[in-house]
């Protein structure tokens, strides 16, 4: 059998060649990384563009379910106070000149009238998240704007029956808005620490 014929190494270059050769080897590296990444990202960004859509309308719809969520809880928690705390006493007559604990239910009134008028203006900016939603509510925001200083009447039981009315009146809308667009809303009543929060 014929020996293998031995492998002749050249001898290394010297300094400045063999640190020339080094520096090139480690900018060609570093270029084929640079450029198989960019590769591979052209590669998964055509894949990933056509998984976008779906990725994109899942996420939507998620948005759109959490809006919906959101201005339910909100309306709820508004619609609950509004009857609890302004509505039920005022019918009963709490708010009397002369009524016992008048005082008090006034005071509980205003707060939740202020607390009302938070939870339909937070209501409203969730609806905007769910298209149908919005195009709803849209037209409650007057309504709802009215409210504002209605709280501090209650409290100073200078409010009337009108000013009760228009409390029940835009609750009233803002429910058959949420029913319209699949968001129906029941009310919840807040505790009265909730209300002073």
């Amino acid at each position: 059998m014929p020996e293998p014929t031995p492998v002749r190494v050249s001898p290394r270059p010297a300094g400045p060649v063999r640190r020339a050769l080094t520096a090139l080897l480690l900018c060609t590296a570093l270029l084929t990384s640079a450029v198989a990444c960019g590769g591979d990202d052209g590669g998964s960004g055509t894949a990933a563009a056509s998984a976008s859509p779906a990725a994109s309308v899942s996420a939507s719809a998620e948005q759109q379910k959490f809006a919906k969520t959101r201005f339910v809880a909100n309306a709820g928690l508004a619609a609950g106070a509004t009857y609890q705390w302004i509505v039920k006493p005022y019918r009963e007559g709490k708010f009397a000149k002369g009524a016992e604990g008048r005082t008090f239910a006034l005071v509980k009134a205003g707060l939740a009238g202020t607390f009302a008028y938070n939870r339909l203006k937070a209501a409203t900016e969730n609806a905007k998240g769910d298209p149908l939603l919005a195009k709803a509510v849209a037209p409650l925001t007057a309504g709802i704007e009215q409210l504002k200083e209605l709280g501090t009447k209650l409290r100073k039981g200078e409010a009337g029956a009108g000013d009760v009315a228009s409390f029940e009146s835009v609750i009233k809308s803002v429910k058959e808005a949420g029913s319209s667009a699949g968001a129906p809303v029941e009310d919840k009543v807040p505790s009265v620490s909730q209300l002073g929060g």
